[in-house]
C-alpha cells in the first residue's frame, strides 16, 4: 500500500520542525517561508502551544458534541476580543472546506435560495459546494455540480451589480486570494459587495481561511475595508497545524438544532490548540509584528531587479517573475535552504512565513533570494 499519488511534491523528507525552521532527514535546517500553505501561525513547536496540547491530552482528549465541555467556551472567550468579532457565534469543524460548506448552508437556510456569486481566480476548497465555488475546473469531478454559480472579477463593481440579485443566497470572497496569487479586492469593491448583499437580502461570506488570524496585519483581512460580513470562514492558522476550523455566524442569524453537525469538530483537543494560538498571538503582539515585518519584506523585495507586482499585506506576500517560478523556488530550497510557495499563475512566488518570523530571518530570506536571482 502507498499514499495515493495526487500531489506534486518537492524532493524533501522532513524529520522535525522548530520555530521558523524545518529539518530534513539529513539534519539540514530549512527556513520556512511558506508555513505549509499558511497553516503555521505561531511557529513550529511553540512551547506554549505544545504544553497546552499535551496537558489537554492528559485531561480530556476527545468527546463529541453530544455533551457540553468548557474548552469550547474558553476558546470563544479568547477569540472574541482578539478578533474584534464578539458578535459572532462559532460552528467548529476540522478543515477550511468544511467551514465553507457550512457557510454556504447557513446562507441557503437563511435565504431559502441556492445561487452563489463567487470571484474569478478563487479557491475555497475541494469538497462539493466549495469546489463549485472555486474557479478551477480540474478540482471538480462531474458529481461536483448542481448549484448556480456566477463568477465576477475582483474589483468589477458593475459585474457584481449585474450578478447579485433577488435569487442570490450568498456572495463569497477571500479576504486575500491565496492560491489565486495574493490578489485582493479594494475597499470600494468590498463596500459595494456589502451594500449589494444587504440590498438583495443575500449573505456576504468572507473566506479568511488563509488571510485570517493576523496574517494580513489585522486579525481579518476584511477589517482593512471597513465592513462586517454576515459569515466568516477560518481554518489553517487557527490551530497551528492541528486540524480545526470555524464558521462564524453573526448573531443576527439563528439556525435550527440539527441543521449543522460534526463528529470531530470542536473537540477538546482542537479547542485547546486553537486557544493556545489565540494566547500566543495576543501575548506576543503577532498581529502588529506581521504588519511591521510584512512592510519590511515588501520594501526589500522592491529593491530587487526582475521581480514584478510585489503585493500583499502583512506576512501574506506575492510577487511575479518573467518566467515560471519553479526553477527559482527549487534553487531557493536546494541551494539556499528556504522553502516558498507557488500559486495558480506559474510566474508567481507566494511567501507565508510564520507570524513569529524574526527580522534577522527576513533579512536572511532577502539576502538568499537576491543571491538566487543573481546566480540562476
Amino acid at each position: 500500500m502507498r499514499p495515493l499519488a495526487v500531489y506534486a511534491k518537492f524532493d524533501l523528507v522532513l524529520s522535525r520542525a522548530l520555530g521558523s525552521y524545518l529539518y530534513d532527514d539529513k539534519g539540514q535546517a530549512i527556513l520556512d517561508f511558506y508555513s505549509g500553505h499558511g497553516v503555521i501561525s505561531i511557529g513550529h513547536s511553540h512551547p506554549h502551544f505544545v504544553s497546552k496540547v499535551k496537558a489537554q491530552i492528559d485531561r480530556l482528549f476527545y468527546y463529541s458534541n453530544a455533551v457540553d465541555f468548557d474548552e469550547q467556551y474558553q476558546l470563544c472567550k479568547k477569540l472574541g476580543p482578539l478578533s474584534g468579532c464578539e458578535d459572532y457565534d462559532l460552528f467548529l469543524a476540522n478543515s477550511g472546506a468544511e467551514a465553507v460548506e457550512n457557510a454556504l448552508k447557513v446562507a441557503s437556510y437563511t435565504t431559502g435560495r441556492t445561487k452563489v456569486v463567487a470571484m474569478l481566480n478563487s479557491f475555497h476548497g475541494r469538497t462539493s459546494l466549495a469546489a463549485q465555488c472555486t474557479e478551477a475546473s480540474k478540482i471538480c469531478a462531474p458529481i461536483n455540480s448542481g448549484i448556480e454559480i456566477q463568477f465576477v472579477a475582483l474589483g468589477d463593481i458593475e459585474a457584481a451589480k449585474a450578478a447579485i440579485d433577488a435569487q442570490t443566497a450568498a456572495v463569497i470572497i477571500e479576504g486575500i486570494q491565496g492560491v489565486g496569487g495574493v490578489e485582493e479586492g479594494d475597499s470600494s469593491f468590498w463596500q459595494a459587495l456589502r451594500q449589494l448583499t444587504q440590498q438583495h437580502g443575500a449573505l456576504l461570506i468572507a473566506d479568511e481561511i488563509q488571510s485570517g488570524y493576523g496574517r494580513s496585519g489585522r486579525f481579518f483581512a476584511f477589517q482593512h475595508h471597513g465592513i462586517h460580513p454576515d459569515v466568516i470562514c477560518t481554518a489553517k492558522g487557527m490551530g497551528n497545524g492541528y486540524p480545526v476550523s470555524a464558521t462564524w455566524v453573526h448573531q443576527s442569524f439563528s439556525l435550527a438544532q440539527g441543521s449543522l453537525g460534526t463528529t470531530f469538530g470542536g473537540n477538546p483537543l482542537a479547542c485547546a490548540a486553537a486557544t493556545a494560538v489565540c494566547e500566543v498571538i495576543a501575548e506576543e503582539g503577532l498581529i502588529a509584528h506581521a504588519a511591521e515585518l510584512g512592510a519590511f519584506l515588501r520594501q526589500g523585495l522592491k529593491q530587487m531587479p526582475g521581480l514584478h507586482r510585489i503585493r500583499g499585506r502583512g506576512l501574506m506576500i506575492g510577487f511575479d517573475l518573467e518566467q515560471d517560478s519553479y526553477a527559482l523556488r527549487s534553487r531557493l530550497l536546494h541551494q539556499h535552504h528556504i522553502i516558498t510557495g507557488s500559486a495558480r499563475r506559474k510566474e508567481t512566488v507566494r511567501i507565508l512565513p510564520p507570524l513569529t518570523i524574526t527580522q534577522s530571518e527576513c533579512e536572511m530570506f532577502l539576502e538568499q533570494l537576491g543571491s538566487a536571482l543573481r546566480h540562476p
